[in-house]
């Protein structure tokens, strides 16, 4: 979603990092990145092996995979680890979510853990990936289509809308920026507001929707159609 969006695609190259555990894969994904510009600054098969590279130079953009199995043992590693991490280490590097799983709880997990996007490695092209990568570096979310419930007439779709209703036209501005990304800062930036009034708004819009954490709200407001799918993400 581009209303309210005060994130800039980098003038420099975007810094792309990825863990991916099929070798061919991730050559196929750094040979992509790297003929459209990109600069892969980071690669490896194994969540230590990948944040040690970080100490010369931290990606834009984590393209990260779930279930990372490893040739030298029966161990499985778990990309949600790197997720964690980068959110609390390298808050400004985006994890991206590149995976075959279609688990709706896994991608709620994946949000919560700190990605800013996900993607399904089995039904997504060269085209969508790129595209995907470029957004989250502009400070966008992207949410699964099928993570937005549809348009469909539902007890709980009409209640939602009958809240709509009672949500201000100030509340429906900083849940449309809220839906884009925006933190309370770059709100209250946008809407000339102070940062103290856009906090008393989010409280009340967690009140008013019954939703715990931003990315319920993203989703809500994709549901309200004040969001776009592709352009709503997080917490």
């Amino acid at each position: 979603m581009s209303a309210g969006k005060e994130f800039l695609v980098p003038t420099e190259r975007i810094r792309v990092g990825i863990l991916e555990d099929q070798r061919v894969f991730r050559e196929s994904l750094i040979a992509l990145f790297e003929s459209s510009g990109m600069e892969v600054v980071a690669r490896g098969a194994d969540v230590e092996g990948f944040l040690a590279q970080l100490q010369q130079q931290a990606p834009d953009v984590a393209i990260v995979d779930l279930r990372l199995e490893r040739s030298d043992t029966e161990e499985v590693g778990n990309g949600l680890e790197l997720v964690e991490k980068l959110r609390d280490q390298y808050p400004n590097t985006r994890s991206l979510v590149l995976s075959a799983f279609r688990d709706m709880p896994l991608v709620e997990r994946c949000f919560q853990a700190g990605a800013v996007g996900y993607l399904c490695k089995l039904n997504v092209g060269c085209d969508e990936v790129l595209a995907a990568v470029e957004q989250v570096a502009r400070g966008e979310w992207l949410v699964p289509p099928e993570f937005v419930v549809p348009a469909t007439r539902s007890p709980e779709r009409d209640a939602r809308a009958a809240l709509l209703g009672r949500i201000t036209e100030r509340e429906r501005e900083v849940l449309t920026l809220v839906a884009a990304g925006t933190d309370n800062l770059q709100i209250s930036a946008r809407l000339g507001i102070t940062e103290r009034t856009v906090k008393a708004h989010v409280s009340n819009l967690y009140r008013k929707l019954g939703v715990q954490n931003r990315v319920e709200m993203a989703m809500v407001a994709c549901q309200l159609g004040l969001a776009r799918p592709a352009d709503a993400q997080h917490a």
